[in-house]
This record gives structure tokens, C-alpha cells and sequence, in this order.
């Protein structure tokens, strides 16, 4: 059983005897903050008491971090949580997402009886969406946009991504903006949609997974002005879906911001230089913007890579992509030369 996700350093043990070098998630290289994890054990002291189910702290702190108000912003068990919650509390009838994006935005809908349609995003035009969109939201009750895009790394520019907001607006659909990579770009706050929040319409996803490598502490929450959808949200799913220790870990990260200004500068350094190597080895990177890069390999790479200690996530799974992409996360010099060797290694055999 599982899904189609990175980040299956259980199955690759399994298969391989030992725990990957992990390409296939797109978190922080620098690991787990320390804070954060002594925020954890500390907080393990009251593992006999429920925690707070409408974490009050966090979202206090989560507002005064985005400058708005607690009210709204909803937690929960990671974002994908949140995805499911908010198409169980909109019970959409028609949506519309892109081709390739995240898996689960459609996973989330046809669970839920909704018939989904797809926008494709062309790899002559770099998979940057275009002004076809707009007449694509008509009819639709759920919009689901990824800024930036996993797996492709390319955000939507902000003068469009409005024109999308006001066209969803104006026919009642409900656009879902999920995030959760913006604040590993360059300038996080050039891509957020926040200010837009109290004209209605749009539910703004966000999470502690990429930025803070907290994947397994699975912690998110989204953003909204209205707070009836915030409340079918909280009630489609069961309580406590954010436990002590988890809560206690977002408050540690959000307070460590010389954490965050770390990972964004080793990013901002080492993203155009992976992209150099891979293209040095004949290879068709995509300019992603965030923590991860996109690219194309006629060569199979999985297993080889894999004899070599490397888990790369295959992007065939991606409506829209085969099994000749690669999604590779954007780590430490060392980390980084190591896979631009095991792949030069393989592409010689």
C-alpha cells in the first residue's frame, strides 16, 4: 500500500538494506532546527494530557508571523490534511487543476465524487501557465493552483494569478493556492496571495514540512477570511488532528528565523548551480524557483542511482509527465555533486 509521494526512505531501506541519500523530498537540507527539536521532547512531558484541538498559541503566532488574524488561520495534519478538508467542506462538483501538479489535489476531489478537469502545461512554454486558464475556471467550483508548481518549480506570475482570483470570484469557484514551496524562494513575499484574503474566494494553503524538514512531525495550516468555510473545514475531519508535540514544534520554528534565513541563502546558492551541472551532462533542466528542479532523462536513472546509495524521485506519476522525468531536491554542495556524479556515472553505462 502507499502512494505515489517522495520521501519513501522506508521502502528504500527495505529494498536496499540501507537509508537513501533523499533526493525525492523536497525539504530542508539542513535537517530537523535544533529548537524544534527540543521543542518536541519537551513537550512529550505532557504526553498524557489531549492537546489544544483548536490550537489557540499556534494560530495566534501563525497570524502575528503572516500579519493577520487568528481567525484566519486553521491547522492541521500537514496540508494534505487541509486539501481533503476543504473539498469535503466545499463538496465541489467540478474542479480544475493543472497537469502536471500535485497528486493529491486530485486524489482529494475524485474521493469525493467531484469530477475533475485538467490544464495542461506545455514544456515548449517552459510549463508556465497561460491566460487560457482564465476561460478554463468558467463552470468550475474548486480552482487548484500550486505557486510554485510541484513538480515543476515555476510560480505563476502575480498579475495572472489576480486575473485567476477575480474570474473565480465572478462565477463563485473557490480558488485552493497552495503555497507550501513559496517560502523557499528567492523572495517568498513577491509570490504570496495574503493581501488578498479579505476580498473572499481564495483559501491559501501553507506548511512547516519543506521549509523546516518537519515531514514527519506533519504540521500545515491555510488562511482564510471566511471563516464558515474554516469551520466546515475544522469540522470534516476528526479532532485532535494536530497533537502537543506537533503544535509545540510550529511554535519553536516559528521563532527560529535565523533558521529559515539559512536554508534560503543555501537554496538561492546551490539551485542555479545544480541546474548548471545537470545541464553540463546534456541534460533539460526546467528554471524552478524553489527547492527542487525539474528535468528530463532519456536514460533510466532510478536503479542505477539506487545502487549508488540515491533515492531521485521519478516524476511518471505526474498526470501530464512519463517516466523520462526527474524531480531532484535542491541540497548541500557535497550532497548535490554526489547525485551529479552518480548520474554522469550512469548516463556513461
Amino acid at each position: 500500500m502507499g502512494k505515489d509521494h517522495g520521501g519513501d526512505w522506508a521502502g528504500f531501506q527495505q529494498a536496499h538494506g540501507k537509508l537513501p541519500l533523499d533526493f525525492s523530498a523536497s525539504v530542508s537540507p539542513l535537517g530537523t532546527p535544533e529548537s524544534v527539536r527540543r521543542a518536541v521532547c519537551a513537550a512529550l512531558e505532557q504526553a498524557e494530557r489531549y492537546p489544544d484541538p483548536a490550537c489557540r498559541a499556534l494560530r495566534k503566532a501563525i497570524g502575528e508571523k503572516e500579519g493577520l488574524p487568528a481567525e484566519y488561520v486553521l491547522c492541521g495534519n500537514g496540508a494534505a490534511d487541509l486539501i481533503y478538508r476543504a473539498v469535503l467542506a466545499r463538496k465541489p462538483r467540478r474542479a480544475l487543476v493543472t497537469a502536471p501538479t500535485f497528486s493529491e489535489y486530485e486524489a482529494a476531489l475524485s474521493a469525493a465524487g467531484c469530477r475533475v478537469f485538467y490544464y495542461p502545461l506545455d514544456r515548449d512554454a517552459g510549463f508556465r501557465l497561460d491566460d487560457g486558464i482564465l476561460d478554463a475556471v468558467d463552470g468550475m467550483d474548486m480552482v487548484f493552483l500550486c505557486q510554485p508548481n510541484n513538480p515543476t518549480g515555476v510560480s505563476v506570475p502575480m498579475p495572472l494569478l489576480g486575473r485567476v482570483l477575480d474570474r473565480c470570484r465572478g462565477s463563485g469557484a473557490l480558488l485552493v493556492l497552495d503555497e507550501c514551496f513559496a517560502d523557499l524562494t528567492d523572495e517568498p513575499a513577491a509570490l504570496t496571495m495574503t493581501g488578498a484574503l479579505d476580498g473572499g474566494g481564495v483559501l491559501i494553503l501553507k506548511s512547516f514540512t519543506k521549509l523546516y524538514a518537519m515531514a514527519g512531525i506533519r504540521l500545515g495550516y491555510c488562511l482564510s477570511a471566511d471563516g464558515e468555510l474554516l469551520a466546515a473545514m475544522d469540522a470534516a475531519g476528526p479532532p485532535w488532528s494536530v497533537s502537543g508535540p506537533a503544535q509545540a514544534a510550529g511554535l519553536a520554528a516559528l521563532g527560529d528565523t535565523a533558521y529559515a534565513g539559512r536554508v534560503r541563502e543555501l537554496i538561492q546558492d546551490q539551485r542555479p548551480r545544480l541546474k548548471a551541472a545537470l545541464e553540463g551532462l546534456g541534460l533539460f533542466v526546467v528554471p524552478g524557483e524553489a527547492n527542487y528542479l525539474l528535468f528530463q532523462c532519456l536514460v533510466d536513472l532510478t536503479e542505477p542511482l539506487a545502487g549508488q546509495g540515491i533515492l531521485l524521485r521519478n516524476c511518471g506519476g505526474f498526470r501530464g509527465l512519463d517516466r523520462t522525468w526527474y524531480r531532484a531536491a535542491v541540497r548541500t554542495a557535497a550532497d548535490n555533486e554526489r547525485l551529479v556524479d552518480a548520474i554522469m556515472e550512469a548516463l556513461s553505462k
